[in-house]
């Protein structure tokens, strides 16, 4: 394949910066407008896979790939928000506090010729039992701003992790593992 040209279907400068990992540079950025809302009685794991798959498939890729993705906090079956205001981001840390939880990052990639394949990375994080004062010290930070579950482990919430178990960069947005398979199982050249 010549001259390879991908589009990254997020506006997350985390997917940016992890897709640099592997050596590229998007050609293009394109969020997807779809609405993100789960569906009735929809779990954890469809729901992360059907958003990858729709903001696939909801930009237009011409002869490039199309590379999406989409990251999902789950407390056993209950899909977490997106901290959009200082209450959600709180009310997740609290339920997230002292207990294991798991990031589903899934994604998705559209080839020129309209095939898509999908991968799902599936990480298990514990907290460490969180103060009033460590949350409110979390709040005050900003981070947890438009992050699944209320928080971003690139920032200080890091330092609230007791473990991990499973893809760091998953937890980030984009598993990298995944990401790299994903591409050359499509032909894509990585170096």
């Amino acid at each position: 394949m010549s001259n390879p040209k991908l589009i990254l279907a997020s506006a997350s400068p985390r997917r940016r910066e992890l897709i640099a990992r592997l050596g590229i540079e998007p050609t293009g950025i394109a969020a997807a407008d779809i609405d993100e809302s789960p569906l009735k009685g929809e779990l954890p794991r469809p729901y992360a896979a059907r958003m990858a798959r729709e903001k696939a498939l909801a930009v237009p890729g011409g002869d490039a790939h199309v590379l999406a993705g989409d990251t999902v906090v789950a407390l056993g079956r209950r899909i977490l928000p997106k901290a959009e205001d200082e209450a959600s981001a709180r009310g997740c840390l609290e339920l997230l506090s002292g207990r294991r939880h798991t990031v589903l990052s899934a994604i998705a990639l559209k080839t020129p010729a309209g095939k898509l394949s999908e991968r799902l990375s599936e990480t298990v994080v514990r907290f460490k039992r969180l103060s009033a004062e460590e949350i409110d010290a979390y709040i005050a930070g900003g981070e947890w701003h438009g992050k699944a579950g209320g928080y971003a482990i690139q920032g200080s919430a890091e330092g609230l992790i007791a473990w991990i178990a499973g893809s760091h960069s998953g937890v980030m947005g984009l598993p990298l593992f995944e990401t790299r398979a994903l591409l050359k199982a499509a032909g894509f050249p990585l170096g």
